[in-house]
């Protein structure tokens, strides 16, 4: 398959192989969630963002395996490097209790591994002076070692999330969601853990505040980047709430003590919740109340990181100072990355047999972060995501409310739920493959590397599926939305 003219190609979808597929995988398959009936053959020709199904059909992939796919399918950057190294076995060790080493030294090892990722990390987080990692199999549990470790760091009862949040499936990531009911209802919760309203205006300041988070007076003046006390200042609060975070907090009129709040965990841009992008003044009142009652903030990159939104973490658009980052996804590993100081130093505190012993995913893990860099995918990402967008908004139809996006983290909202779920249908007829999020809401996910020709060529796509939309149409056995 050759990427510069490659396009997609459509017989019947789904074809007949793909329903003998799914019929047979969902007879000992539990419930879950499958947007469409699309049934990748891994050994069949893919490149990019193109891949092949089980009956020859060639789908355009604007989800990327919902971000986990940073560079789409068999990208030479990646590729041509794995080429160089042999399989091996056990490809998957105890990280947490065994070294490996993939020949050479350290500092120059002939097959970068677990080691050489957590050094990439701490390069990459080194401006939030990061300097200490804990590797793991997924984002859920980076999520579930971000709040272990600031439980333990602060000793207090309460954490903080976001309406909307979407934090991972684990018990503990659970009770921080407020995304949908069905992902933890019924289920059991960490106590304690409050929620306060996620910015739904990337341009709103304290007067114009709809989500209830700013008061009037919030935004005036960004903080700089803060360096943590180790301890609060004796300084007299202000009777001026300034925003729901200040009221939940403030010693005079709040509702919880600041030294019982072990972390606030945030998406610097919500993923599940809906691709909501938060405004500038949003994020400078967050850093500016954490900054005040030094409470720790894990920042949840999962989705955002690694170059998804054109910088190389979400958290590099907006003013706030992580504590502790989450990533996974475009990792291929789970990652907790935070300070030594954030860290148990117990020895068995935390630990995991599997964690950071996948050594092929570590070696994609180095390569991936290295690709960014080296190719320059951060600036690539900035270029075709302003493409797209401008492409969507010239056409303007009348039941698009909104285009938006930082980098190729890119959001089309309609007029409806029917209208988005039949503008998902319409578009995999045609071989291209996106996803839902929030209500209402369309995300396209191309890789970082993604060409202009290939926007265009999606974007004519997704036009095509705008025109052929028809709500009444839409088949309910499927939810285009329910997925991580």
């Amino acid at each position: 398959m050759d990427r510069e003219t490659a396009e997609p190609h459509v017989e019947s979808l789904p074809g007949e192989r793909a329903r003998q597929w799914v019929e047979h995988h969902q007879h000992h398959a539990a419930t879950s969630t499958f947007v469409y009936e699309f049934v990748w053959d891994f050994t069949a020709p893919a490149i990019g963002p193109f891949c092949t199904d089980v009956d020859g059909n060639v789908l355009m992939d604007f989800a990327s395996h919902v971000a986990s796919s940073p560079l789409g399918y068999n990208n030479p950057k990646i590729m041509d490097r794995l080429e160089e190294f042999g399989p091996i076995d056990p490809a998957k060790i105890a990280g947490q209790d065994f070294y490996a080493a993939g020949g050479g030294l350290p500092d120059d090892p002939d097959v970068p591994g677990p080691t050489q990722l957590q050094d990439r990390l701490i390069d990459i987080t080194d401006h939030y002076g990061m300097d200490t990692v804990f590797l793991s199999n997924s984002g859920a549990e980076a999520i579930e070692n971000a709040i272990k470790i600031c439980y333990d760091h602060v000793g207090g009862r309460h954490g903080i999330t976001f309406k909307g949040a979407f934090h991972g499936r684990t018990m503990g990531a659970l009770s921080l969601n407020r995304s949908k009911a069905v992902h933890r209802r019924g289920f059991p919760e960490i106590a304690s853990v409050e929620s306060i309203p996620y910015c739904e205006n990337a341009s709103c300041d304290g007067s114009s505040c709809t989500c209830g988070f700013l008061r009037p007076e919030a935004g005036e003046e960004a903080p700089r980047r803060r360096k943590r006390r180790t301890s609060r200042p004796d300084e007299v609060p202000s009777e001026t709430l300034t925003s729901a975070l200040d009221a939940m907090l403030n010693p005079k009129r709040g509702n919880l003590d600041p030294d019982d709040v072990s972390y606030v965990i945030v998406e610097p841009i919500q993923g599940e919740g809906g691709y909501r992008f938060p405004s500038p003044a949003f994020m400078d009142e967050m850093e500016s109340v954490l900054e005040r009652y030094d409470v720790p903030l894990i920042v949840d990159e999962i989705q955002t990181g690694l170059g998804r939104t054109g910088e190389m973490w979400g958290a590099d658009h907006y003013s706030i100072e992580p504590d502790v980052i989450t990533s996974a996804k475009a990792l291929r590993v789970g990652a907790t990355i935070s300070r030594e100081g954030v860290f148990p130093d117990e020895t068995g505190r935390i630990s995991s047999t599997w964690g950071g012993g996948d050594l092929l995913a570590a070696l994609q893990g180095v390569l991936t972060i290295d690709a960014i860099q080296e190719h320059d995918l951060l600036s690539n990402a900035r270029k075709r995501g302003e493409q797209f967008k401008q492409r969507i908004r010239e056409e303007d139809p009348d039941f698009v409310e909104d285009v938006r996006g930082k980098g190729l983290m890119l959001a089309i909202e309609f007029d409806s739920r029917p209208r988005r779920d039949a503008v998902v249908h319409a578009a995999f007829e045609r071989g291209l493959l996106t996803l839902g999020c929030g209500f209402r809401t369309l995300r396209i996910l191309p890789p970082l590397d993604v060409t202009a020709r290939e926007i265009e060529l999606g974007a004519d796509l997704l036009l095509e599926a705008f025109a052929d939309s028809d709500v009444g149409d839409v088949e309910r056995e499927f939810d285009a939305d329910e997925v991580i």
